[in-house]
């Protein structure tokens, strides 16, 4: 999950303090403030709180092995910030995370991509690297540094609308998501009914593929168009993902029919690992054509999607992928499983729900 902090600067006045943390306190994961400022935070009730000392993150400003070592016997979460002006400084910032520090916190004096990127390669896995940034747009290069991009974003603005917009762009990248094996239970010819192919603005891969079901609670990962056949060629933008009324997923964890996408919408791209990224839709296409309702069991549940009669239509599994036209009961392909009910797409956990 992507993290979005703000820092409160000690030097900024009172009352300008103050409107930061009223309006935006809510938006964060972490507000980093001085030590001088750490009451006038919790009074705003922050979700997480970073500074010097008495903190839910100590906040370090060099690199100091034996007091990481401390904070972490002390099973307290440390983090470290280091300057960016030199290839020199790329070592330091390895040393943080050797050191064991929770969070690598980097600002970059000239805002190159390649510091970023040799970061972001180096530390992954390592430490949550966590980019300053003044301006979204700057946030939007280190979150896509590499594809893998930072762990978060610390913003130093007081411009409420760059702190809005920041916050909306580093919730819309989407962690991993979690797939279940579903085994297939039930294969039923339908009628012919109004199907979407979903052209994309990017391409996708083999294992890659958009998330739809009958139930929001339950969404297949049905394969782009990626494998070349005898008559049709590959066309890797696309999926065709099922008849109009099917849930896809869109970013923000939100979902949408599949009769209200539109060229310029954005739809989640998930490969079979679960590993998952945005794309923008190109067009929709809506034609007539012959259907069949797949029904499949995970984790005690009974989960259904529809999708168009073919064999150019193909459900992901864990090695592979299957053809709509080969599938035989007992087959096992992926889903997402989801708990609660949807209010206009977004997700409201404490709802009980019967999808049918």
């Amino acid at each position: 999950m992507k993290e979005f902090w703000i820092e409160i600067e000690e030097s900024a006045p009172q009352d300008e303090k103050e409107r930061l943390l009223r309006s935006s306190a809510a938006l964060c994961d972490v507000v980093l403030v001085a030590e001088s400022d750490r009451n006038l935070a919790k009074k705003y009730g922050v979700k997480k709180l970073a500074s010097a000392g008495d903190a839910d993150v100590l906040v370090l400003e060099t690199v100091d092995k034996e007091k990481i070592s401390e904070i972490k016997q002390q099973h307290e979460v440390v983090a470290v910030k280091v300057k960016i002006k030199g290839r020199v400084d790329e070592e330091v910032a390895i040393d943080a995370a050797n050191a064991g520090a929770d969070y690598v916190i980097i600002s970059c004096s000239d805002w190159k991509v390649i510091p970023l990127e040799n970061l972001v390669s180096r530390l992954h896995g390592k430490s949550k690297l966590i980019f300053v940034a003044s301006k979204v747009n700057e946030a939007k290069v280190a979150l896509e540094a590499l594809e893998l991009g930072a762990d978060g974003i610390l913003l130093k603005s007081r411009d409420l609308s760059e702190i809005s917009q920041t916050s909306n762009l580093v919730k819309a990248i989407h962690p991993i998501i979690e797939l279940s094996i579903a085994k297939v239970t039930s294969l039923k010819p339908l009628g012919s009914g109004a199907r979407v192919c979903v052209d994309t603005c990017d391409l996708m891969e083999p294992g890659e593929g958009i998330l739809a079901g009958c139930q929001s609670s339950g969404l297949f990962l049905v394969q782009a168009e990626v494998h070349q056949t005898e008559y049709v060629e590959p066309r890797p933008f696309r999926v065709n993902a099922g008849p109009v009324s099917l849930y896809v997923l869109t970013p923000g964890n939100k979902t949408k029919y599949l009769s209200e996408l539109k060229a310029g919408d954005e739809v989640v791209v998930a490969n079979r690992d679960g590993r998952a990224r945005i794309v923008n839709v190109g067009r929709v296409k809506i034609e007539r054509r012959p259907l069949m309702l797949v029904e499949a069991e995970a984790q005690g549940r009974r989960l259904k999607t529809i999708v168009q009669n073919a064999e150019t239509i193909r459900l992901v599994t864990k090695v592979g992928s299957k053809s709509v036209a080969d599938m035989k009961l007992g087959d096992e392909v992926l889903a997402h499983i989801g708990y609660g009910g949807r209010h206009f797409g977004t997700l409201v956990k404490e709802e009980s729900i019967l999808e049918k």
